[in-house]
């Protein structure tokens, strides 16, 4: 790797703006290689050189990967001016030049990977790749056997070509009418959480809902939702599960992120490379 500027060095691991990790180095705060260094200009090499900020190790990492379980009403984006950014989530320690691996709609939720890592965005977004996405989602009516063949055959969305073949599984059916009995095919976790966005959002469910599983190997614009359009139907509520080897933390509630862990970051390659 190239040397850097020992001031973009440290801005480059959030040490602080330019200007205040240039005002650190001049006070004597920052040595390298054991040696106190006073020139913000100065070059160091990443890979060879240590750097010591206030007597901490600052290490110079140059690929990040991060996983967010994106909630209902931020934009997919870098940036937007007018609506909230999946990056305004992620906590100041993330490097700025992260960016997110394909996109989900402003009222999807779910699992959001975000990396400056751009061949790996580039291999899990190819169709050629035949990277697996896995979504739960709430629709209307009931799908049965036609249906999953529909999916399975691929569908006609109003693009040029077909969707690829698709996997479709019914986990649930529920009847929300007043006087009508709950039946539900066990997926105790999903149901629940149906059940908390229902209440938190006040939805009105049109009479007989269910709950599925789909999954697909493209990213195209309102993928599945023109999907289920094309087999009369709608998306209430729509999560990503996975992507690839990576699945979404069950511990992370809607908004937070986490670095992905080493074991994690190898399974992507691995899908990267195949």
């Amino acid at each position: 790797m190239k040397k850097l500027r020992l001031d973009k060095y440290l801005a480059d691991m959030q040490a602080g703006t330019r200007s205040e990790v240039k005002q650190m180095i001049r006070k004597g705060r920052v040595t390298v290689n054991e040696c106190v260094v006073r020139s913000p200009e100065q070059k160091v090499d990443p890979a060879e050189d240590t750097v010591m900020l206030d007597g901490v190790k600052i290490g110079y990492v140059t690929l990040e990967y991060w996983m967010l379980n994106k909630p209902q009403g931020v934009v997919s984006a870098t940036e937007d001016r007018r609506e909230r950014t999946v990056l305004s989530l992620l906590p100041d320690a993330a490097r700025k030049d992260l960016f997110p691996v394909g996109r989900l709609d402003k009222d999807t939720e779910g699992l959001l990977l975000l990396t400056n890592d751009g061949p790996l965005a580039h291999a899990l977004l190819s169709p050629r790749r035949h990277v697996d996405k896995v979504y739960r989602a709430v629709v209307s009516g009931v799908p049965g056997q036609r249906e999953q063949e529909a999916f399975a055959g691929g569908l006609d969305i109003g693009d040029e070509t077909e969707t690829l073949p698709a996997r479709l599984e019914i986990l649930g059916v529920r009847s929300f009418e007043a006087d009508a009995r709950e039946t539900v095919v066990p997926s105790p976790d999903f149901s629940a959480e149906v059940r908390d966005w229902r209440d938190a959002d006040e939805q009105e469910l049109p009479g007989r809902c269910s709950e599925v599983e789909i999954t697909i190997r493209e990213g195209r614009y309102h993928q599945i939702k023109r999907m289920f359009e094309a087999v009369g139907m709608r998306v209430l509520f729509l999560k990503r599960m996975s992507m690839g080897p990576l699945n979404l933390d069950p511990d992370l509630e809607p908004g937070q992120a986490r670095r992905l862990t080493a074991e994690e970051i190898d399974a992507l390659r691995k899908a990267e490379h195949r």
